[in-house]
């Protein structure tokens, strides 16, 4: 039982790891919607934030879409899409890590 629950205090591990890096992506794309990264071609700065920007929108319009079709535009138009996300990383990263974590401890004590 010794390698089950080792097994699954990785995999909680690795799954903490890659929810918290997805929450950054998230964090940046909300900060990128709010400065426009495609004005200037020629600036320095902005030509490295650009392909940032382009893997954050790639990566994170998977999760956006379907909470956006479903979520109306409140307040002015704004999009509260990111907030939600991050809280549902939140619980995720709480509820499901944890619950992994405290089985792999079972496994191992006994």
């Amino acid at each position: 039982m010794y390698s089950v629950g080792y097994f699954l205090v990785a995999v909680a591990r690795i799954l903490d790891v890659l929810l918290i890096l997805f929450m950054w992506l998230v964090f940046l794309r909300a900060i990128f919607s709010w400065v426009n990264v495609w004005v200037s071609p020629y600036h320095p700065v902005m030509r490295f934030l650009r392909p940032v920007a382009h893997v954050c929108n790639v990566m994170t319009e998977p999760v956006f879409r379907p909470i956006r079709a479903r979520l109306p535009l409140f307040f002015g138009g704004m999009d509260f899409t990111p907030m939600i996300v991050i809280l549902v990383i939140i619980f995720l990263d709480t509820f499901l890590v944890n619950s992994l974590l405290r089985m792999a401890v079972s496994l191992i004590s006994k």
